[in-house]
C-alpha cells in the first residue's frame, strides 16, 4: 500500500496555478518535515520546497521562491503545493516525500527524504 499519493498536477497556460496534494497514510506522517521535489526529462530531481512537522519553518528552492508556496493540514495529514505564476520551465513530474528521521527540521538535502510518492505531471504551456 503505497504511504504517499500526490494529485492536483495538469495542463495550464504560463502565468497560471495549480494546487498539488499528498495525502499521506499508513505512519505518523504529521511528525516528520515533508517536502516537494520535481524531475523533468533527462534531469535529476530537483528541491522544490519543504516544511517542518509543525509548519512553522518552510524553506524553497531558488527557481520557486515568490511563486510556490507549501502548507500542510496535520488533521488531514496532507500537504499541499500552491503554484502561480506558472513558468514552462516548471514542467516536471512533481514528488512529494517525507524526512527519513523525525529530528530534521527542514532541509533541502534530498538524501534524507524517504517514502516518495508515485508522482503527479505539472506541464506548463507557453
Amino acid at each position: 500500500q503505497r504511504q504517499l499519493v500526490e494529485s492536483g498536477g495538469g495542463l495550464v497556460q504560463a502565468g497560471g496555478s495549480l494546487r498539488l496534494s499528498c495525502a499521506a497514510a499508513g505512519r505518523a506522517f504529521y511528525t516528520y518535515a515533508m517536502g516537494w521535489f520535481r524531475q523533468a526529462p533527462g534531469k535529476e530531481r530537483e528541491f522544490v520546497a519543504v516544511i517542518s512537522w509543525n509548519g512553522d519553518n518552510a524553506l524553497y528552492g531558488d527557481s520557486v521562491l515568490g511563486r510556490f508556496t507549501i502548507s500542510r493540514d496535520n488533521d488531514k495529514i496532507a500537504v499541499y503545493l500552491q503554484m502561480d505564476s506558472l513558468k514552462p520551465e516548471d514542467t516536471a513530474i512533481y514528488f512529494c516525500s517525507a524526512a527519513r528521521s523525525t529530528d530534521i527540521i527542514a532541509t533541502m538535502d534530498i538524501p534524507s527524504f524517504g517514502a516518495w510518492g508515485q508522482g503527479t505531471q505539472v506541464t506548463v504551456s507557453s
